[in-house]
């Protein structure tokens, strides 16, 4: 990568998404495909979460994205559905181009605020609580896990259900959130 899209921050190195990019085109980059999975609104805590896919030579590459009010910049506060999407990007053009760096577009803003200034800020949504204990897999992470299964594994949804109660002992549906992230995970990674 080169070094002009390479940043330093608190003694830690991050990558801009305008050098993963980059990266991708010089390595043949094919194609980028965004899915909205979950379009902000008051009942999610303003949470917008976007699914990418990145097409090179080398094979496909999936990311997800999410952008909150309290995971953005005031500035960016207007535009979560397009945060996300870079996020989502990100992520995916990270493995694409074999880069560990997080990229700068994913972080949180920095932690500036005084004490009486953080009450102000937004709090994440909490989650219904399952039987099974643990917040309740999202509409999302749900939504996730079925485009993954049948556009990288070429599973149906019967298939992904049974593979879901064989790693987990439940349906899709009864999955906790953590739960939903390590299913997401293991999809990716190709050990579902």
């Amino acid at each position: 990568m080169k070094k002009e899209f390479v940043v330093e921050r608190q003694g830690k190195t991050f990558v801009l998404y305008a050098g993963l990019l980059d990266e991708a085109h010089s390595r043949g980059l094919r194609s980028i495909r965004t899915e909205l999975l979950q379009v902000p609104n008051e009942t999610n805590g303003q949470t917008a979460i976007v699914f990418a896919t990145v097409e090179t030579e080398l094979g496909t590459f999936t990311g997800l994205g999410d952008a909150a009010p309290y995971n953005v910049s005031p500035q960016m506060q207007t535009c979560l559905i397009r945060m996300a999407e870079t996020r989502a990007k990100a992520r995916a053009l990270r493995d694409a181009v074999n880069v560990a760096a997080v990229a700068l577009e994913e972080l949180p803003p920095e932690e500036t605020e005084l004490p009486e200034q953080a009450e102000d800020r937004p709090l994440p949504l909490r989650l219904p609580t399952g039987e099974n204990g643990g917040a309740k897999a999202t509409p999302a992470q749900l939504k996730a896990i079925y485009s993954i299964a049948r556009n990288e594994h070429r599973l149906s949804e019967e298939e992904t259900d049974a593979r879901v109660r064989s790693l987990f002992g439940r349906a899709p549906t009864e999955l906790t959130k953590r739960q939903a992230s390590e299913a997401i995970d293991r999809l990716k990674a190709g050990s579902f």
